[in-house]
């Protein structure tokens, strides 16, 4: 089998495309899987491969027990190779197009309420510095909403503590400044001025805001192990695992609930469809429907004569 060129594809979607590392890492780990399996099943130039074969390989990425989701992403990667590839003169037409993922379920995003939250940013030890630190971290996620990948490249010089504002880059590399809650700006600044310097003693070069206990940068797994570990302890994780995504969530479903604007909470998410913001317009009307069923006279759970 002829080895797909999957080095000057990742170099075409980081150059010409703009793609993030953890975009362009997805695509590396989707067409590597595809390389694998097409090794095994359906050998030969793959100009030459049928859609029937194609299909099969749907069907492997549901035996793996990938999610609908999972799945539907594998063959957009898959279906942008294959435009690549035609880009590049090596197939005349993109099967992978005709490819149809199973159905995503229309799933709401895990919430947790405001008095759940509360208790999730205070759970760290204010009588450590990495209970300090975690204490920051959950702060600037839930005044944020920033995503994992925002949070952990944070540098000092993206906070503007005086006036409450964070500068993170997010998906496409792309800029966006969003507030500042005043008990994260507290966190912060007394994070980066009594914790920080310690933590990072050995490691100066360090640069971001947030780092391990060794002084190294703070990964995004890292931040996910500190905020599930808080949740676990707290007994906030019988309905699954919590993440730093879940604190995203819970910020954009308690602004809109406040009254907030649906435009200004897609600007503050870095989202660039509201089509994507409205989902947490979903979530409120759920939980409104949930109290109408519990306390309303007439709902199926309300109060009986």
């Amino acid at each position: 089998m002829t080895r797909e060129p999957i080095g000057p594809f990742l170099h075409y979607l980081m150059a010409e495309c703009g793609v993030s590392p953890n975009t362009l890492a997805a695509y590396r780990s989707d067409i590597v899987r595809f390389q694998r399996w097409r090794k095994a099943h359906a050998p030969g130039p793959l100009a030459k491969i049928e859609i029937a074969a194609l299909a099969g390989y749907v069907d492997y990425l549901r035996t793996c027990g990938l999610a609908p989701s999972s799945i539907g992403r594998h063959l957009a990667s898959l279906s942008t190779f294959f435009r690549y590839l035609i880009y590049e003169g090596r197939l005349t037409e993109n099967l992978a197009k005709l490819l149809v993922a199973p159905a995503v379920w229309d799933r709401l995003p895990m919430v947790l309420g405001p008095q759940a939250v509360e208790r999730l940013l205070a759970a760290p030890s204010q009588d450590t510095r990495i209970g300090r630190r975690d204490r920051a971290a959950l702060e600037t996620l839930y005044a944020t909403g920033c995503r994992a990948s925002e949070v952990v490249g944070l540098r000092p010089a993206d906070l503007d503590l005086n006036r409450g504002s964070a500068r993170c880059v997010g998906k496409g590399d792309k800029q966006r400044v969003v507030p500042l809650t005043e008990k994260a700006r507290a966190a912060l600044a007394a994070y980066l001025r009594d914790d920080r310097p310690g933590l990072v003693t050995k490691r100066p070069e360090t640069a971001t805001v947030f780092v391990t206990s060794t002084g190294r940068p703070m990964s995004r797994v890292g931040l996910w192990r500190i905020v599930n570990g808080y949740a676990r302890a707290l007994g906030l994780t019988a309905a699954g695992p919590i993440g730093p995504h879940t604190l995203r969530h819970s910020f954009a479903t308690h602004l809109l609930a406040g009254g907030a604007d649906l435009r200004v909470v897609q600007e503050i998410l870095g989202h660039a469809s509201i089509a994507t913001t409205q989902v947490y317009t979903r979530v409120e009307m759920t939980r409104l429907k949930e109290v109408h069923r519990l306390f309303h006279p007439r709902g199926s759970a309300g109060p009986k004569a």
